[in-house]
């Protein structure tokens, strides 16, 4: 009898999670809204009690959208005794945005993210970084999250998550532990890797493993180069302090912290999942249209 194949270990993949506030009782609030962020890679749910967050859930994203965004709600739902037809209104944001059966309406994850980081740094982010798997957002915005400007760029993987994604795999280090890992390293700061190609950044990354760096090296350089891409397209669209990182790649210190020297400004800090941003910010879009009479009949 041959032994089934092993299943290959996914690198590439942020951690799911699910949680719930235990100091909101939902049966008290008026509105109950959630935000559904679908995006290429993990999708989240995000459920407001009168714009407070009540619960979440951050999962990988299926092939399917509209699979997705349902998993994603049943796993924040799953932390919580709520019922899903408490809710009064739903929002689909991200990649997967027009594929959310279920949403009363959907947003742009440009609008969703510059809000939802309103919310989980503070009213003084004027400039909001979201680094998806598939492209680059940078987005300006005043003291209530409303974007004034913005500029993507979505051309190459370079400077993107899915460039990180291709590193951590080929690398075999867990995604989480890419940050740390790249500042783990002796001497001096390594160079960052100097191809703006995913495919040749690649090839650079394997011919210096192969004259002897250290896997914490290599990370180092890329992450280094990451940032000085990020950076460039920032400086484009011009740089408002403060500076606030949404998505899975404000999550990766070895970027962050090689970025936010080049901007002149400090790491801001948050105790949220960086990733519901967008759910955050599309639930709160639905509290506001609650207010205005659009909540769902009951």
């Amino acid at each position: 009898m041959e032994m089934a194949e092993e299943k290959k270990q996914e690198f590439w993949r942020w951690t799911e999670s699910n949680w719930r506030n235990p100091d909101i009782n939902w049966k008290e609030s008026k509105y109950i809204t959630v935000g559904i962020d679908v995006g290429s890679v993990s999708s989240q749910a995000c459920i407001m009690a009168d714009k407070e967050i009540f619960a979440y859930g951050n999962m990988r994203t299926g092939s399917d959208s509209p699979y997705s965004a349902r998993n994603a709600l049943n796993f924040a739902l799953e932390a919580t005794d709520m019922p899903e037809d408490r809710l009064d209104y739903c929002i689909g944001t991200g990649y997967g945005r027009v594929n959310v059966p279920f949403a009363d309406r959907s947003l742009t994850e440009i609008a969703c993210h510059a809000r939802g980081a309103n919310f989980i740094y503070g009213p003084q982010v004027r400039t909001v970084l979201d680094v998806g798997r598939q492209d680059i957002k940078a987005s300006q915005c005043d003291e209530k999250g409303r974007v004034t400007n913005f500029l993507m760029n979505d051309k190459c993987a370079a400077g993107t998550g899915r460039g990180m994604e291709v590193f951590s795999d080929l690398l075999g280090v867990s995604i989480n532990e890419v940050g740390d890992r790249s500042f783990q390293y002796e001497g001096e700061e390594p160079e960052a890797v100097s191809s703006t190609c995913v495919v040749y950044a690649k090839s650079e990354a394997t011919g210096l493993l192969r004259k002897g760096w250290s896997m914490e090296e290599v990370l180092a350089a890329y992450c280094k180069a990451m940032a000085e891409r990020i950076y460039s397209l920032i400086e484009r669209l011009g740089i408002n302090p403060e500076v606030a990182g949404t998505g899975g790649m404000a999550k990766n210190r070895g970027v962050i912290e090689r970025l936010m020297p080049l901007v002149g400004l400090r790491t801001m800090k948050t105790e949220w999942d960086t990733q519901i941003a967008g759910a955050v910010g599309a639930a709160l879009f639905g509290h506001a249209l609650c207010r205005r009479g659009k909540g769902r009949k009951k």
